[in-house]
Formats: C-alpha cells, sequence, structure tokens
C-alpha cells in the first residue's frame, strides 16, 4: 500500500439507506484511518504500524456486518 495516497478500505451500505466507509489517510506513522458515514467524518484512529490500523478497519467493518450492514459493490 503506497502511504503516499489515500485508500478506501471498505464500503458498507445498510437497510436505512447509509453508508459507511474506511479511508487510510496518506503518511504515517502514525497511520491513520477515517471512518465516514453518509460522507460525513464518524472518527479518525491512529495506529504505530499500518497491520494495526488494517486490523482495526477489518474490526470494525465486522462488527457493522453483524449489524447488519452489507458490502457496497
Amino acid at each position: 500500500m503506497d502511504s503516499a495516497s489515500s485508500a478506501v478500505l471498505w464500503c458498507l451500505f445498510n437497510d436505512q439507506g447509509e453508508h459507511s466507509r474506511a479511508v487510510i489517510l496518506p503518511g504515517g506513522p502514525p497511520h491513520t484511518i477515517a471512518f465516514f458515514i453518509d460522507n460525513v467524518m464518524d472518527r479518525l484512529e491512529n495506529y504505530d504500524t499500518m497491520d494495526l490500523a488494517l486490523f482495526r478497519a477489518s474490526d470494525v467493518k465486522q462488527s457493522l456486518m453483524a449489524d447488519g450492514w452489507r458490502e457496497d459493490r
């Protein structure tokens, strides 16, 4: 993954028509993940390693999917 550009890690949607996505921001360390809902930033999280950042993004995705969110294709 190129740390000089942002990358969308995943996009999800729910039955209410909301969309969520996780984006890894350029730079690091710290490596920053931004979480958005309907194009509004929900939160930012910083991690010392890219592996931790990607693990956290995957964990949030799995949590949302357990709550009924689905992958946006």
